[in-house]
């Protein structure tokens, strides 16, 4: 497998040549300063690219070319919003990036309630606190509905928590929320977060899918044209959020998705953590079923709790059993390899980190510490060495 690491452009607090000297043989990036809807320049695709290459690295994925939220509403002009990301991926094209990950989250990206979790060995680690996520909801946010989206156990605890705890204590959890969005990306308010979910009022999962399908109706020929292989990215967590549909986040949602259009070039970014969130998720099942159509790999683990709430561990430690998908993955990489199929490595990234000794200092985006994701490479690159000399010999 191709190891890869995410950077976060010029403005990310670890640089290329750190990012060099974990091993790493390439760069997931991305223009995050160009705002969604807007077609990526081919000359700042270019100068993108020429950074990579100047520090001695590949930018092998772009991570993510987002999806305007007017399509994922089916509102507004969506005519020039598939024409500005088909635009995109012409430019990708023309400077050799094949692979795009993406997501079809509404509204909100990867969701934590909080950021500096104690981690069972030491240092810090992404949480998402179910009863934190209903407090907020129910009794700060106040959302219509809010106490059906969680089950009585939840409520109770959430109770418990709002009454004991005051503003400033929700106000940082609704920064923890909000974290996961990109850096161009708006931040909302209590009051401005009330406001924008009255655009989701009566839409339910149906709306959702459609307005998914279509999006990889409209796309994925131009993607197919361009020798671009688009990889969807699961939901993160793989439920509903604030109420809000949520349609990558079980096998029966992937299946739908690769079969709306059944081609290689509409495929499946298989982050074990994402869906290893979800309780009825087996994960390496999972990625035995679409092992064909998986373009990219994020691994890192999670503890899940009764209550669904769940905690990133250790990458090898969680309840992913890590050494079987890293086998699942190496094992399509030797089938491509003999049916003599292009560019049939899988590349794959240290998904998240636990923040361990110096990382503390750096103020890196939350989830990307530098050496706790390479600690997560060290151990991932370790198991896949070990997998791939035992598959040479049979």
């Amino acid at each position: 497998m191709i190891e890869s690491w995410r950077w976060f452009g010029p403005l990310d607090k670890i640089d290329l040549t750190e990012i060099y000297q974990t091993g790493s043989d390439s760069v997931v990036t991305a223009l995050h300063d160009i705002s969604y809807g807007e077609i990526w320049p081919l000359p700042e695709i270019e100068k993108r690219k020429a950074m990579v290459e100047a520090a001695g690295l590949t930018w092998s994925v772009v991570e993510s070319l987002p999806v305007h939220e007017d399509i994922k509403l089916g509102r507004g002009n969506t005519s020039y919003l598939f024409n500005n990301y088909r635009k995109s991926l012409e430019n990708l094209a023309k400077c050799g990036v094949g692979i795009v990950c993406y997501n079809f989250m509404p509204l909100l990206d990867w969701t934590r309630t909080n950021l500096d979790a104690p981690a069972d060995t030491g240092g810090s680690a992404l949480r998402f606190s179910m009863a934190e996520m209903a407090a907020f909801d129910v009794f700060v946010l106040k959302r219509k509905e809010a106490k059906e989206s969680y089950s009585e156990e939840v409520l109770k605890n959430a109770e418990e928590l709002f009454k004991k705890s005051d503003q400033k204590y929700f106000d940082k959890i609704l920064r923890n929320i909000m974290a996961g969005l990109p850096g161009s990306y708006a931040r909302y308010s209590t009051e401005t977060l009330r406001e924008v979910l009255k655009n989701y009022e009566g839409f339910i999962h149906e709306d959702l899918r459609m307005n998914y399908q279509n999006f990889l109706r409209e796309i994925i020929p131009t993607a197919t044209d361009c020798g671009i292989r688009m990889c969807v990215h699961p939901d993160d967590p793989p439920w509903d959020v604030f109420g809000i549909p949520r349609v990558v986040s079980t096998k029966e949602d992937i299946s739908f998705a690769l079969d709306s259009v059944p081609v290689l070039e509409n495929g499946l970014t298989l982050c074990s953590g994402s869906l290893g969130a979800h309780p009825n998720n087996d994960v390496v099942k999972i990625a035995s079923s679409f092992s064909e159509r998986i373009h990219f790999a994020h691994l890192r683990n999670v503890k899940k709790e009764p209550d669904g709430s769940f905690q990133e561990s250790s990458h090898l430690k969680g309840d992913v059993n890590m050494v079987e998908l890293i086998k699942v993955l190496l094992k399509e990489e030797k089938k491509r390899k003999l049916a003599d199929v292009n560019s049939h490595e899988i590349i794959f990234r240290p998904d998240h980190g636990h923040e361990i000794l110096s990382d503390g200092e750096r103020n890196t985006h939350p989830g990307y510490p530098l050496l706790g994701r390479m600690k997560g490479l060290a151990e991932l690159r370790g198991v896949s060495k070990a997998i791939q000399n035992e598959l040479d010999l049979l």
